[in-house]
């Protein structure tokens, strides 16, 4: 199995922040009930008085103004799926995984359409509320060691090195360099 992050990995820019925009950009009027409590959550994640979790939540605090967020996702999609990386695309197999800080929600209707499997962050779709922790870090390892006990993740490929705790179980593991478009081997990896 070969195990992708998702955010400036397979995809390009960051698909929470550009869901976001989008969703505010097309609605004005969100700004009103999102502004605010994003604003106070990201200083105070910036000073040390908020979890990622409590910023993202905030982040995504607009959700439960939206009459059919499914139907958001989907037109979301319809006009960002072209973002994909060609790279990916051309390496992709049925058993890849994604594993992901975004929300399931938002990445489920993809991976359900590239016909791969999905780990992301747990998060109620209408409320933006998140059940656990973020998907990321040694989170990613958890999670993945959970639901796939008797798995190896073969070949691993992040952009970030806050992915290093995945990129050390996997046999191979590739930064993505280039705004998506060019893996090459890890750096200062530890010896398996």
């Amino acid at each position: 199995m070969n195990t992708y992050d998702f955010d400036k990995t397979i995809f390009y820019p960051d698909s929470s922040y550009s869901f976001i925009k989008w969703c505010l950009k097309r609605r004005p009027s969100l700004y009103l009930f999102w502004l605010p409590a994003a604003a106070a959550a990201g200083i105070g994640y910036l000073v040390g008085l908020n979890s990622k979790e409590h910023l993202k939540e905030k982040a995504f605090g607009f959700l439960p103004h939206l009459k059919d967020i499914d139907s958001e996702v989907e037109l979301f999609w319809k006009e960002h799926e072209h973002k994909l990386s060609d790279w990916y695309l051309k390496q992709k197999k049925d058993d890849d995984l994604i594993i992901s800080a975004s929300p399931e929600f938002l990445l489920k209707p993809i991976t359900d359409k590239l016909g791969v499997k999905l780990l992301a962050t747990k998060m109620d779709k209408y409320s933006g509320k998140i059940h656990g922790l973020n998907c990321f870090g040694h989170e990613k390892v958890r999670r993945f060691r959970e639901a796939f006990p008797d798995s190896a993740t073969e070949e691993f490929y992040s952009d970030s090195l806050s992915d290093s705790p995945m990129a050390e179980i996997a046999d191979k593991a590739y930064i993505i360099k280039d705004n998506a478009t060019r893996p090459e081997e890890w750096p200062e990896r530890k010896e398996k």
